[in-house]
């Protein structure tokens, strides 16, 4: 009889490498922001022009400053963001406070109503969810329990032992520190460029936003800068402090210079000196508080030029401004710059404000020739009428023609898209120049090369050019139709 024998061991797999498997660090979820947040941010950066002297980075810099300040207060979702002040009207405290010092008053006239302090918006804040879970028997001045804490942070966070708690307490004091330690060095800096202008703040330690409450009222004296420069020629520059009265020219100058401007414009100077020279009296007049006729003059008039040299960027600015002008009751030439508006939004395809714009048209503007002009360019589109688009585009009334420049190239591209399908033979190059308004034969024959299309043109033996008209036609125009309608930037520029 014989007895297997069991073996003492139990073999395994040898290993082939020394270094164990790295466990995997979940990646840090982003940070998103409520609506109101992004609401107040993109407020800032709407109100952002050249005039105010404030640059992005500088604007980017206090948006950060200030949300964090808030998520060390862990006071982000107890904040109405609805009524803080856009992140300008800090820098510009900050500035005035930086070179008058104690003697700073904040200017009525820019700020009729000075907003709360921070406290205020933390007090107005209340939390949607209470609605929610609000009994009927409890009274309209009772406080729920789940209130009665002061931090509501801790009112949402359960920890589910000591440990967790301490932790949370930690962390949170690291955010705190790091924060005073920024804090400390922005107050260090501010009161290095304080003592440079010879003045000192009154209480070093506090942001500017944060004693506002506590200014006192502004001083019946203290008004807009009243200028004394003489000068008809004056480069532009951004303001960095609070503008001084010999650098400023007063309004009977200003109407010299706008003399000088149009002649010198008339004479062939060139457009970089133009824009500059009127942003430059952009900035007296805006420094000064002048809004008045005289204003408006000088924002149509650079809005023009603007047009005609293809600056969206400028007559945007002019165009925002000369809205705020006419709404006061200001004379000028309000419905040929409403019918600039309309034809703009086409341009952009921005539907939405296009909308808003026609909703509001009263029947006087309706009959003007300049804004039915636009309200038939933009039925004509929206129709598929390029027959009726491209007579229109021959007989602008004003500037409106400068602006359809910008646009009408996607509307030929999209008619001739249209013309492919329609169309079963071939059509000449002299039918398509009248029909899609080119000024000659030559010209919408270089249009074809430009935009690729040169391999659809065939020369016949008496010399004429045609166009074929088939499939690849279609989809040729077609993909390059899409291709124009691409998004469109704030500016207006393809």
């Amino acid at each position: 009889m014989s007895s297997t024998t069991a073996p003492a061991f139990t073999a395994v797999a040898a290993r082939r490498t020394l270094t164990g498997s790295e466990p995997s660090v979940p990646k840090p979820s982003p940070t998103i922001w409520s609506k109101e947040v992004r609401e107040w941010v993109s407020r800032g950066f709407a109100a952002a022009t050249d005039d105010d002297g404030i640059t992005h980075d500088e604007l980017t810099a206090k948006i950060k400053q200030i949300i964090t300040e808030y998520m060390s207060n862990e006071s982000m979702y107890s904040v109405d963001w609805s009524i803080l002040p856009i992140p300008q009207y800090f820098i510009q405290q900050e500035r005035q406070q930086a070179i008058l010092g104690p003697a700073y008053q904040p200017n009525a006239m820019y700020y009729p109503t000075p907003p709360p302090p921070l406290s205020t918006f933390r007090e107005q804040a209340t939390v949607p969810a209470s609605k929610k879970r609000k009994s009927s028997e409890l009274g309209v001045d009772q406080e729920p329990p789940w209130r009665k804490s002061n931090s509501l942070l801790e009112d949402r966070v359960t920890y589910a032992n000591p440990t967790f708690e301490d932790r949370a307490e930690k962390r949170s004091k690291k955010r705190r520190d790091e924060t005073n330690k920024a804090t400390s060095k922005y107050q260090n800096d501010l009161e290095l460029r304080k003592q440079r202008f010879g003045l000192h703040s009154p209480s070093p330690s506090q942001p500017p936003w944060r004693s506002r409450s506590e200014t006192p009222a502004p001083d019946a004296s203290s008004g807009p800068v009243i200028g004394t420069n003489e000068d008809l020629e004056k480069k532009y520059f951004r303001l960095t402090s609070a503008p001084k009265p010999e650098a400023v020219r007063p309004q009977r100058v200003l109407e010299n210079s706008l003399k000088f401007l149009k002649k010198k414009w008339r004479e062939g100077a060139s457009y970089p000196y133009i824009c500059d020279q009127f942003k430059s009296m952009r900035q007296d007049l805006t420094v000064q508080h002048l809004k008045n006729e005289f204003t408006v003059s000088v924002y149509e008039l650079h809005a023009r030029i603007a047009l005609e040299k293809g600056d969206l960027g400028e007559y945007n600015q002019c165009q925002t401004q000369l809205r705020a002008l006419y709404a006061q009751g200001l004379q000028g030439h309000p419905t040929e710059f409403l019918a600039y508006r309309i034809l703009y939004f086409i341009h952009t395809a921005n539907k939405t404000d296009l909308n808003d714009v026609l909703a509001e048209l009263t029947p006087a503007e309706k009959d003007d020739v300049s804004v039915k002009h636009a309200l038939d360019v933009r039925s004509a589109i929206a129709l598929g009428n390029y027959h009726k688009l491209f007579r229109l585009f021959i007989d602008p009334p004003n500037m409106s023609g400068y602006i359809m420049d910008r646009f009408i190239d996607r509307e030929r591209v999209s008619a001739l898209a249209k013309m492919g399908r329609g169309y079963k033979r071939a059509l000449s190059l002299r039918f398509l120049a009248e029909e899609l308004a080119f000024e000659s034969v030559q010209q919408c024959h270089d249009w074809f090369i430009a935009v690729g299309a040169q391999d659809l043109l065939e020369s016949k033996e008496d010399g004429s050019v045609w166009l074929a008209a088939d499939t690849p036609t279609y989809k040729l125009f077609e993909s390059a139709r899409q291709t124009t309608f691409s998004k469109v930037d704030i500016k207006g520029q393809i």
